[in-house]
This record gives C-alpha cells, structure tokens and sequence, in this order.
C-alpha cells in the first residue's frame, strides 16, 4: 500500500475455496486526520483496473474523545450498486465494518 495522492493499494479478496477476485484503490486526495478519497475497481491479477470503479469519500471527525466515520460511495449509476450488491459487497462491507467493531473493543481494554 503506498498512501499518498497518485498511490495505490492491490490487494485480492479470496474465497474460502481459494478463488481470488483483485482489486485496485487508487488515493485521490489525503487531507491527515480528517479525510481521504479514493477509486476503487476490480482488477486483474497484474492490477490493471476494470473500469468503472466506485469513488470513496471517508471522513473523520473527533468529539469527546469519540471519532465519528463517515463513508460516502459514489458509483456511476444505479446499475454499477445493483451489480455490486448482487456480488456480495453489502454482505462484505458490512462484515468487514463488524470485524473493525470487534477489534476497535479489543483495543480499548
């Protein structure tokens, strides 16, 4: 992963039978502490993306010793979601949000 504007972070997501599905983010802007953009696509296993791919706009925000998160996806059309979300990324997302809770309560003691 190279975090800076122009860099980028390929990874695979692998199935519990072995099947790899690539992925490639690119980072659009990086403001420290308070937010970052990026594109996100599929790609091939050399991690040329598969275009269209999904701008992600997190933000950051601290009040009370409490960080508040807010992610934003922004697709091309609706079709793009639907497709998405028939690939299983609702269920993914929303697992991967819940290993963070766990972690983040591990941390914590």
């Amino acid at each position: 992963m190279d975090f800076k504007v122009g860099g980028k972070r390929f990874y695979a997501m692998v199935s519990p039978e072995g099947e790899a599905h690539w992925s490639v983010q690119e980072y659009t802007s990086i403001s420290p502490k308070t937010n970052f953009k990026y594109l996100n696509a599929f790609a091939d296993k050399d991690g040329n993306p598969n275009l269209p791919g999904s701008n992600w706009d997190l933000n950051f925000s601290e009040e009370n010793g409490i960080t508040d998160v807010k992610i934003s996806i922004y697709n091309e059309s609706l079709e793009r979601m639907e497709q998405m979300i028939e690939m299983g990324f609702q269920g993914g997302f929303t697992m991967t949000l819940n290993e963070l809770d766990n972690l983040l309560a591990t941390l914590k003691k």
